[in-house]
């Protein structure tokens, strides 16, 4: 499936999968390409920039944990991350439904 239709959607992908639990950035990426099929598969060089971005807004908050002897940021949505969440969720379910209704032909 080709990216280019759904680019700009990252952040919405990724508040999505840390709505569940707080995860460390390899484990977002993990959920997104686990969630979606192996459809979305970011690098590295994608998602931790926009971790960062969304943690600047206030939407996400991070703090350091070690897991056998290793130092991971564990990223938590916020209250301002979840309304973020649930209204860019609305927003795409419009986008997909009028495209689906171009396509449709209604």
């Amino acid at each position: 499936m080709a990216r280019e239709p759904f680019s700009g959607h990252l952040d919405l992908l990724l508040l999505a999968a840390l709505r569940g639990e707080p995860r460390h950035g390899y484990a977002v990426m993990e959920h997104v390409r686990t969630a979606s099929g192996g459809r979305f598969h970011y690098p590295e060089g994608t998602v931790y920039p926009a971790l960062h971005r969304l943690e600047a807004g206030g939407m996400l908050t991070s703090r350091w944990s070690e897991v056998d002897g290793r130092r991971r940021r564990v990223y938590e949505l916020t209250g301002k991350g979840s309304g973020a969440l649930e209204s860019r969720r609305r927003d795409w379910e419009r986008f997909t439904q009028s495209v689906a209704a171009v396509l449709e032909g209604t």
